[in-house]
């Protein structure tokens, strides 16, 4: 028999960033733009693609070449034009779901930059994933966002 668990946990992120609000919602919104810093590491195959509308989907897959998948697709709930992005998603490995999560971008002025919040609550599953794993991840996304900005 399969043993089954659930973590429930929550974390936030906040970044400040020296560029206006309209260029981090960019960032976000475009999928051109989107592609240059959000994925795995540079080795890795993979593919994105992205709906950046209210009910649109994005969806996010790659890995080593031969090596485990890692899928995340998500559908975005709420957006507001440089102010916020509520997204819900799943990650997988293969075809096994680790976790679910929401999360909720915010971007704010802060003099002639912006402040990123960004809060996770997420559902982990059967020990896959942890929240620890998963903010350490999401800091290293949000760094390769802030250097792409700073390209």
């Amino acid at each position: 028999m399969t043993a089954y668990n659930i973590t429930h946990a929550m974390f936030v992120i906040e970044r400040d960033l020296r560029h206006p609000p309209a260029k981090v919602f960019a960032a976000y919104a475009d999928p051109a733009k989107k592609s240059k810093w959000f994925g795995g590491p540079p080795e890795w195959e993979g593919k994105h693609t992205m709906d950046f509308r209210v009910g649109g989907k994005e969806t996010s897959q790659g890995g080593p070449p031969g090596g485990v998948i890692h899928k995340m697709s998500g559908v975005y709930w709420d957006i507001v034009e440089n102010e916020r992005i509520v997204m819900s998603y799943e990650m997988r490995l293969d075809a096994t779901r680790i976790s679910v999560s929401l999360g909720t971008t915010e971007i704010k002025p802060n003099g002639a930059g912006a402040k990123i919040i960004y809060t996770e609550q997420g559902v982990y599953l059967d020990g896959y994933d942890d929240a620890g794993q998963r903010e350490e991840g999401t800091r290293e996304l949000i760094g390769k966002l802030e250097s792409y900005l700073n390209a």
